[in-house]
């Protein structure tokens, strides 16, 4: 997804500078005295802010000044909205990490509930699917993993990143964010583009049980110093809707949604999702080329998904399931 910051940029940021950031989120004029660490720790998170696309000022006689402020994310707000929907999830938010997944499955492993949730604010060595990278910007997009313990066994957990991907939208739905498409197996689209990815990992025996986390990366509000080392086009939030709900309400929703589909998803399977991913899925009778693992491709159109989650292609020798592989964007030559 999201490749930031430059390589020539340590993408940490010290713990002082988090600091700094809360201290500045609101975008008024802090004297710097006031930030509560070291004039050196200032000058060190200004640095920091910059070098991850802020745009901070400093004026002689008022202080520094974070131009934009920062949409950070409320752990108290999104407990506010689960509670309200009485969603059994619990959320833990990091001021940054390499992987809101490995860290997950690394909780889970020393016991976390079923449940648990883990953001962060910057994610700086995250996984996609096929052993991709996928960084992100700060504070530009959400950067999460929910953990699910499941009684079903891994063959029958084929699909789940898919009933994720209809859960998202209808997340981002009830907010009043249309248009959201679903690219199989985990990408979400937003005009064509990609706005942002689905990654699915387990722990546990094939019979089953399992520990299921599920990462989610969506651009929300990204600044042109973000966008200009992508080297390619990509969505966001603010392109369906200027006035957008906070990273909080944003997180919470998608957090309420993915709780009900993964309760829905250990009662009957992708099957109960496949009408409605089919509804959203972007390319849906288009002709579509797939690589293959191992350096082959699959060429036909795109007739829909199986009731396990498997890609239907109509090709010259017949309809073709495909569990893995990488759809390319755009009609096939």
């Amino acid at each position: 997804m999201l490749v930031f910051p430059r390589p020539e940029i340590n993408p940490l940021m010290r713990p002082a500078s988090f600091q700094v950031l809360r201290a500045l989120a609101d975008g008024s004029f802090h004297p710097a005295a006031a930030l509560g660490v070291s004039r050196s720790a200032v000058r060190d998170a200004i640095r920091d802010l910059r070098d991850h696309g802020m745009a901070v000022r400093v004026v002689r006689g008022r202080g520094v000044h974070l131009v934009d402020g920062a949409d950070l994310i409320s752990p108290h707000v999104v407990a506010a909205r689960l509670a309200d929907r009485g969603d059994d999830v619990t959320l833990k938010v990091l001021d940054q990490c390499e992987s809101t997944n490995a860290e997950l499955l690394a909780h889970a492993a020393r016991g976390a509930p079923s449940g648990s949730a883990l953001a962060c604010e910057l994610q700086t060595a995250g996984r996609g699917r096929r052993g991709n990278q996928w960084l992100s910007g700060l504070v530009s997009g959400l950067t999460f993993s929910l953990l699910w313990r499941s009684r079903r066994t891994g063959l029958d957990l084929a699909g789940l990143s898919l009933a994720a991907g209809v859960a998202c939208v209808a997340a981002l739905e009830a907010l009043d964010l249309s248009g959201v498409r679903l690219k199989w197996p985990n990408d979400l689209m937003f005009g064509g583009r990609k706005l942002g990815g689905i990654l699915a990992e387990s722990a546990g025996e094939l019979r089953g049980p399992s520990a299921i986390v599920v990462g989610i990366g969506i651009n929300v509000r990204l600044s042109q110093a973000v966008r200009a080392p992508l080297g390619r086009p990509v969505s966001e939030l603010a392109e369906i809707r200027a006035d957008l709900p906070t990273r909080s309400v944003l997180l919470g929703e998608l957090l309420v949604q993915l709780a009900a589909a993964f309760e829905t998803f250990e009662q009957r399977g992708f099957a109960a999702f496949r009408a409605d991913w089919m509804r959203l899925h972007a390319q849906q009778d288009e002709r579509i080329r797939v690589a293959l693992p191992g350096g082959a491709a699959a060429e036909g159109v795109a007739i829909g998904v199986d009731a396990d989650g498997a890609l239907l292609l109509r090709t010259d020798a017949g309809i073709e399931r495909l569990h893995s592989g990488e759809v390319g964007i755009g009609a096939a030559a």
